[in-house]
């Protein structure tokens, strides 16, 4: 750019709404953003529309998706945002306690677990096949993050209700459909219920490009591996901690970020249900996760 576009910019007030933009971005995705992830942005009323396609298996592995457990509440001692062990069929610590508290025949007990409980979310490979917030993305492979809804609407497309409704294979490059993800506010809630898949058509007309397309993927395996996940005796230590146990030894910050020691253990849980947010609309988990991200980064 030289300087007289510069001094034109200025005069259209161009630079002023790019800058808006990014810093807006920026707010959106967070400061830990993962570049390989693609989210949604909606205006300021929550209304989003994209156009993506959801792609095969990564070479080498078996399935289009996983699943991925997860906790995000606070308690006395701050957050708790962990990637539950009941993904890889393990015990995990939030969820015994969960138990113990649901068992214990307290409202307060049962209220706690329930706003406690761990989120579901679903993985896949994705290609952007429009994005008007983002039209740099279009074109390109990115991981994708969404809840029990929209997977819903995977199977309904794999299993229709109805006689006259074709089955597809929404993950099939030549057999698939692009998805029309339309997002809006519901009651204050965010709310995918209009999205819907378009004709079935292939993603490209040359195999020579899928192919390098489908090697662009990103492995979904490794996201649910073993060493992606602490050890059950860190959960632990970490939920003690939260929980505002004073026997707890205090995490390390680096680890866990910094927290105030506050409350405790005979407070457990009318700390908890009254310092834990509102259970969210499960309509998008990842957004309830985000959601509970932003807070405690706050």
């Amino acid at each position: 750019m030289s300087f007289a576009d510069l001094k034109k910019q200025s005069k259209l007030g161009s630079l002023t709404a790019k800058l808006v933009k990014e810093v807006e971005k920026m707010n959106n995705n967070g400061a830990s953003g993962d570049d390989r992830l693609w989210k949604l942005d909606v205006d300021k009323s929550g209304n989003g529309y994209a156009v993506i396609r959801f792609l095969p298996a990564p070479e080498g592995e078996d399935l289009p998706f996983v699943k991925l457990y997860s906790h995000a509440f606070q308690g006395p001692g701050g957050w708790y945002i962990e990637n539950s062990l009941t993904t890889l069929g393990q015990k995990d610590p939030v969820s015994e306690y969960n138990t113990q508290l649901w068992n214990n025949g307290t409202d307060a007990g049962k209220d706690t677990a329930r706003k406690q409980k761990r989120k579901l979310t679903y993985i896949s490979n994705i290609y952007v096949v429009k994005d008007p917030a983002n039209p740099e993305n279009e074109g390109k492979v990115f991981l994708y993050k969404y809840g029990k809804k929209i997977f819903d609407k995977l199977t309904a497309a794999m299993q229709p209700e109805f006689e006259d409704e074709e089955a597809i294979d929404p993950f099939d490059f030549w057999q698939g459909a692009n998805f029309k993800l339309k997002a809006k506010n519901v009651a204050g809630y965010r709310n995918y219920d209009s999205s819907e898949f378009t004709a079935t058509t292939p993603l490209l007309d040359d195999d020579d490009a899928l192919e390098a397309l489908w090697k662009k993927e990103y492995s979904l395996a490794e996201i649910v591996a073993d060493d992606q996940f602490k050890t059950y005796e860190e959960l632990k230590t970490r939920l003690g901690y939260v929980l505002g146990n004073k026997t707890t030894t205090r995490p390390d910050p680096e680890s866990f970020g910094e927290d105030d020691d506050r409350g405790s253990a005979e407070e457990l849980v009318t700390a908890a249900v009254s310092t834990t947010p509102s259970s969210v609309n499960e309509d998008d988990d990842d957004d309830a996760l985000s959601y509970f991200s932003k807070l405690a980064s706050e």
